[in-house]
């Protein structure tokens, strides 16, 4: 490893460089837990921001609720002889809409608390349903007769109901509902409205609503109609479908987007007709199902059909300095083996204390790009990091390598590789491809240009001396 004059070997001075490397490791993985704890504050700043505004909201409806008399028989075992009991009580026949047709729009707004910035918005929902009573409720076990339509109930559910609108407005055929707050007289969340359903025995009846909903990150609406038609509209340019069910049509431009949903109870897999219990509290079901799963319990089979849209930030800033940071190694490294070329090429004496100043600026630079960021957004933010850093190496590898030429190669290289690295951070689904290209090109060109070496040897040109 050593001569007798104290001159390291080319393999000593590799496997100093790889072990300077490998300490800077430390550093590097202390910048993936400050990410993630600048990430944690981000999302407690948000829901700070949007506290008493409205989280992301679901919603579905209108439902009609008619309770019913039920008479149900059991015959058990007494004293030896079978006995048999009635029981007369009260349930809750739930009618899904023959057709429901509704539209929104969604007014996305920024809201900012110190250096966080969140999207919230305001949804304006319109529609319209038609109810009918089917002919055949004998087949549900209903006898038609036992219906109490003066009782009944029109149901809207909404996940989070602190961002229900001022005014909500509910009507029959043309009459005003008086709406209440909660998911009907069963308990749940939403708003509901009394009502007398006697017209239903003459024949349909027309449902109009118009309601407000302020929320944020994501809107997501159960359809529950023989026919639903969805309409959405909204100037947020990066909108992301999801949820069971994707828009037949849609359009995304630059200044907006506009969705339509058309969704058949066949495709549901349920009918008009539930006496189920709860059958009404879809909205409920999906507060809990997603409880379990934030719980770790998969309840994705037994969950509510959905549509849903999120509006997308374009930029996480976090999740680009996660994935910039996990190239932090690629930097090192390049810029390493530069120094060690120079050092059993060029004869140009590289010593660990420089390998290690040099390896943490470069380790600063993802520090800087999390603090700009912050503050002047991810690509400004790299712009005035990566420019910092590749100058501060410049000038400091002028000294070390006797050269502003052999500098100006330094300077050259992380210029090269904060410029490729932007592009793999812009395109991710490419970025694999490019990247390894890229390190066969650079694996390449160092076994080209070491080909000759002597990695047991000192230099030639000491070894004469």
């Amino acid at each position: 490893m050593y001569r007798s004059d104290g001159e390291r070997t080319p393999g000593a001075k590799l496997l100093l460089a790889i072990l300077v490397a490998a300490a800077l490791s430390i550093p590097l993985f202390s910048i993936y837990l400050l990410n993630y704890d600048r990430q944690t504050q981000s999302e407690t700043a948000t829901k700070a921001i949007t506290e008493g505004w409205g989280g992301p909201q679901a919603f579905s409806g209108p439902l009609l609720i008619i309770p019913y008399k039920s008479t149900t028989t059991e015959t058990v075992v007494e004293n030896g002889k079978s006995v048999t009991r009635t029981h007369e009580g009260v349930r809750e026949l739930t009618l899904s809409p023959e057709v429901s047709e509704l539209t929104t729009s969604l007014a996305p707004e920024h809201r900012k608390k110190s250096i966080y910035e969140t999207v919230v918005y305001d949804a304006k929902v319109e529609g319209v349903a038609r109810f009918g009573l089917p002919r055949d409720l004998s087949r549900q076990g209903v006898d038609p007769a036992a219906l109490d339509l003066a009782r009944a109930e029109l149901r809207f559910g909404i996940s989070d109901p602190r961002g229900i609108g001022a005014n909500p407005e509910v009507s029959v055929n043309r009459v005003p509902l008086q709406l209440q707050p909660g998911g009907g007289s069963s308990g749940g969340s939403g708003f509901f409205a009394p009502l007398n359903a006697g017209q239903l025995i003459a024949g349909p009846i027309g449902v109009r609503y118009k309601f407000g909903l302020r929320g944020n990150s994501s809107l997501t609406f159960a359809p529950k109609a023989g026919q639903t038609v969805w309409k959405v509209r909204s100037p947020w340019p990066h909108p992301s479908f999801g949820g069971d069910y994707l828009p037949v049509s849609r359009n995304v431009r630059s200044n907006g987007f506009d969705a339509v949903y058309e969704i058949g109870n066949l495709a549901l897999g349920e009918s008009l007709v539930s006496t189920a219990e709860g059958s009404s509290h879809v909205v409920d079901r999906l507060n809990h199902d997603q409880a379990m799963q934030d719980r770790g319990v998969d309840n994705s089979q037994s969950a509510p059909k959905v549509a849903s849209i999120s509006l997308v930030q374009p930029i996480d800033l976090y999740s680009q300095v996660d994935r910039a940071t996990k190239y932090g190694f690629l930097f090192i490294g390049f810029t390493f083996l530069a120094l060690l070329m120079f050092d059993i090429i060029g004869g140009v004496r590289v010593s660990a204390v420089e390998y290690l100043l040099m390896g943490a600026a470069l380790v600063l630079f993802f520090v800087l790009l999390l603090a700009f960021a912050e503050v002047i957004g991810f690509s400004l933010a790299y712009v005035v990091a990566s420019a910092a850093i590749a100058g501060l190496n410049t000038a400091y590898s002028a000294a070390v390598l006797k050269s502003w030429g052999r500098a100006s190669f330094i300077g050259g290289l992380l210029v090269g590789l904060y410029a490729v690295l932007y592009v793999l951070l812009s395109l991710e689904a490419f970025a694999l491809l490019i990247g390894s290209l890229l390190l066969f090109a650079a694996l390449a060109g160092v076994m080209y240009g070491t080909r000759k070496i002597d990695w047991s040897a000192p230099r030639k040109s000491e070894a004469a001396a």
